[in-house]
Parts: C-alpha cells; sequence; structure tokens
C-alpha cells in the first residue's frame, strides 16, 4: 500500500468506483462532495460504505493531500478548482477526470498551476465500470508524463500518455461522445417515434445487418436506461462535446440535440424499472404525453 494521501473531489458515479480500488492502495482516502451536505445523499452514504473519509469542506478535504482527483461535474469543474486551489499542498497532483472541452481543461489548469499544484487532465475511453479503476485513460498535459508511474502505482493500469500538449486528451474524448452519446439520443428518437408506428421490432430487427450485437433490444435497453439515469450529467458533457466542436469553428447540431435529449431524459428515470424495451418505451411515451418533448 502506498502512503499517499488522496482526495476525491466529487462523490458520484466515477469516484464512487475509483474508491474501491484506491481505498486498499493508498494511506488515506477522503473526499467531498456538494451533496454531503445531506446525511441522506446517494453519495453521503456510499462514503460511509465504502469507508471513505468525508471532510467538512473542500477546503479542508485538499489541504496536505498528494493527490486530488477531480471527479465533479463538467459544470462545476472551473468552480471546483478556483474552490480548492489555494489550499493545495505544493507540488500535488491534480488529476481531472471529468469531460469537458480543451479550452475548459486549460483554464483549469492554469487555476491549479498557478497556485502550485500539478494539473494532469484525464480522458476516460470507455464507461467507468466495470473495470473502475483500470479503465482505459488518456493523460495529457507537461506533467503526465512525470504522473504516469504515481497513478499506475495506485491500480490506473489502464492510463497512458497521449500528449503532453494540455487539451487534446479531452479533445479525443468529446468527439468519441459526439458518437457514443449521440447513438443513444438516436436510439431514443428513433425507437419512441417507431413505438408510436408501432414498428419498433422491424427497426430493432433490421439493426442485426448493419451493426453487430447480440441482443439489438438488450442494447437499445441499455443505451436509453443511461441516458434515463445519468442523462443530466451526459447533458453537460454534452454541452461540452458541443463546445470543442464550436472551439474549432464546426456547427454543433448534432452535440446540441443529443443535450436536449438527454436533459429530457433525465427527467424520467422511473421508466427503467421496466425490463423490456417495449415497456420501456410505452413509460416513456406516457410522460411525452403529459409534457414535451426536446425542440
Amino acid at each position: 500500500m502506498s502512503g499517499l494521501s488522496v482526495c476525491m473531489l466529487g462523490f458520484g458515479e466515477v469516484g464512487q468506483a475509483l474508491s474501491q480500488d484506491l481505498r486498499s492502495r493508498v494511506g488515506r482516502l477522503g473526499a467531498w462532495d456538494l451533496l454531503f451536505a445531506d446525511t441522506a445523499s446517494v453519495p453521503s452514504r456510499a462514503a460511509e460504505r465504502h469507508g471513505v473519509v468525508i471532510a467538512s469542506d473542500a477546503q479542508s478535504a485538499v489541504a496536505d493531500v498528494d493527490l486530488v482527483i477531480s471527479a465533479v461535474t463538467a459544470a462545476q469543474i472551473g468552480e471546483a478548482a478556483r474552490s480548492v486551489a489555494p489550499h493545495l499542498k505544493p507540488g500535488a497532483y491534480y488529476f481531472d477526470l471529468n469531460s469537458t472541452s480543451p479550452a475548459a481543461k486549460q483554464h483549469v489548469a492554469s487555476i491549479v498551476d498557478a497556485a502550485g499544484g500539478r494539473f494532469v487532465e484525464a480522458a476516460i475511453m470507455s464507461p467507468i465500470s466495470p473495470r473502475c479503476a483500470a479503465s482505459p485513460m488518456l493523460l495529457g498535459g507537461t506533467h503526465a508524463a512525470g504522473f504516469l508511474p504515481l497513478v499506475r502505482e495506485l491500480g490506473f493500469s489502464g492510463a497512458e500518455v497521449f500528449s503532453g500538449k494540455l487539451g487534446a486528451a479531452s479533445a479525443a474524448k468529446m468527439c468519441r461522445s459526439v458518437i457514443v452519446k449521440g447513438i443513444e439520443a438516436l436510439m431514443l428518437e428513433s425507437l419512441l417515434t417507431a413505438r408510436q408506428y408501432e414498428v419498433d421490432d422491424a427497426v430493432l430487427d433490421s439493426l442485426y445487418s448493419l451493426f453487430p450485437s447480440d441482443d439489438w433490444r438488450k442494447s437499445a435497453r441499455y443505451m436509453i436506461s443511461r441516458a434515463l439515469t445519468h442523462g443530466r450529467r451526459r447533458a453537460e458533457e454534452m454541452r461540452e462535446a458541443a463546445r470543442t466542436v464550436s472551439e474549432v469553428g464546426l456547427s454543433s447540431r448534432m452535440s446540441s440535440a443529443c443535450a436536449d435529449w438527454e436533459d429530457w431524459a433525465s427527467r424520467h428515470p422511473a421508466a427503467t424499472t421496466h425490463q423490456e424495451i417495449g415497456a420501456m418505451l410505452d413509460a416513456l411515451l406516457v410522460a411525452q404525453r403529459r409534457g414535451s418533448v426536446p425542440c
């Protein structure tokens, strides 16, 4: 076990997944999440369950730790960095796992490095589960090469240095998200429409000849359930993807539309209780009739 002191900044899906691997590899594992203010919140209960030390505030959480792992939401990365940067231990690594545009990562890096920390960006190139810390990650920035041996020691076996140019790893992640989250949004729009026309079975059957899958009904349900369960965070990520596209002068029509669908899906998580894709679609159509679809 390493004697490192580590702080998880943000204790949502990613923070909780990583804590399972880190707690046996570090000397001390602490965390801070805005939802810790509510002792009954999911992050609060998860921290207690995983044996993670809950800090009283963000500033005390990062004080004297060797490594800060930032896993907040895309919309919070700037505020999170500004709130803790003055309290970082000199030379502490600030490992940013958030899905944001290259410009957003560069902005946060300037805050961290100016405070005496060492910023390293990471792009997680797969779902965080089931591999957790071993998930494939692209590291970037001037401190990435020096950080690699340490992060590998902590169990991040899928990490590799992608580029010394800050923002390149995030650009790769965001361009991947345009496809991955875009397929989710297309699946949602297509199958909700097909269900209304009573042709959803035909649409799903036709996919077998286009893309490999053992069971497109299960795949479709999984894709849509991800949007229902994590739509709010995924919508933020897709707005960052849209920002990434716009930063190079292109139109972000697809990414922006995807963010709208993810937002809408996030308001209907109860539909995930249905294990069969048709029943899930029917539940969403009932919700749609009571409200409105993205426009």
